[in-house]
């Protein structure tokens, strides 16, 4: 079933990681794994310094940087209960955020995640969501 705006709010506010897709140019969809920060109508996705990378410029920079725009897509499975089964898309556009909101991210970031609480992030990308939908497979 289809769900309402305020339901796919909460659903997205809640999930611990979804996946963020980008375009590339020469690909298409870029899909990756990523953590993230909802405040209201903005959703902030951290490079962290914590797991490993070849480089902290990641392709995904590049893809936003030739177009603002992306999907993140979070969802839950249980292999056992389908009845519970949700995901909830979200449309974002990148934009500019100042360091006042660049810290309070990083600070909602460091309180979501505990791996996180000593680490300081090479990058942070702010988005403005532009719009959610998502399913259910039950009602509430």
């Amino acid at each position: 079933m289809r769900l309402e705006e305020a339901r796919c709010r909460r659903l997205l506010e809640g999930a611990d990681h979804g996946s963020l897709a980008t375009r590339h140019a020469g690909r298409g969809v870029d899909a990756v794994p990523a953590c993230f920060a909802v405040d209201g109508s903005d959703l902030a996705i951290p490079v962290d310094l914590v797991k490993p990378k070849s480089s902290v410029r990641l392709t995904r920079a590049a893809n936003l940087d030739a177009d603002p725009r992306a999907v993140l897509l979070c969802e839950h499975w249980d292999p056992d209960d389908w009845s519970v089964l949700w995901w909830v898309r979200a449309w974002l556009e990148r934009r500019t955020a100042d360091t006042g909101e660049r810290a309070h991210f990083e600070s909602l970031l460091r309180a979501k995640y505990a791996q996180y609480a000593e680490s300081p992030f090479a990058d942070l990308s702010v988005f403005r969501i532009t719009g959610v939908s998502g399913w259910s497979a039950s009602p509430q």
